[in-house]
């Protein structure tokens, strides 16, 4: 430290002065650079992963109240089920090739023809409404079609 007090000591008034100022800069940038800097970015790091996880929140508990609202339980069917899957697939407009009954609350059908694009949303009518729809079995016809083999059951079997 002695050998710096000398080289200071040594120097003109005029550079001590610059050398001063220059020395009170290098303070101020470390401590913006190496301090403020980085805590400033972390606390807007920290802000931004807030903001997504409130909003990561709020889209979970609107999924929540979703399969909430959908959990209760679909109205009970108006006749037998095979009533109801052929009433249903006529007003979707299919032609059941076949429809028997398979036991107490299940019945098997078949379609010939039909298109996907309209069979899924059935299906899901058909759940919707409180038929389960058990298996099935989509066989293409190789014109854009499919058959399709159906066992449903109702909810309460």
């Amino acid at each position: 430290m002695t050998p710096l007090k000398l080289w200071f000591d040594g120097r003109s008034t005029r550079e001590k002065r610059l050398l001063l100022i220059m020395g009170a800069l290098l303070i101020v940038t470390i401590v913006w650079g190496g301090i403020l800097r980085p805590i400033d970015d972390g606390l807007s790091s920290a802000r931004e992963r807030h903001a997504d996880a409130v909003i990561r929140l709020g889209e979970a508990q609107a999924m929540a109240d979703e399969l909430r609202s959908k959990r209760r339980r679909p109205p009970a069917l108006a006749g037998t089920l095979a009533d109801t899957v052929r009433v249903s697939a006529e007003q979707a407009g299919f032609t059941l090739s076949s429809l028997t009954e398979d036991g107490p609350g299940r019945v098997r059908a078949q379609i010939a023809s039909a298109r996907p694009a309209a069979l899924t949303p059935w299906l899901a009518r058909l759940e919707r409404g409180g038929v389960l729809v058990e298996q099935a079995t989509l066989t293409d016809n190789g014109d854009r079609t499919v058959g399709v083999a159906l066992l449903v059951r109702t909810r309460a079997s």
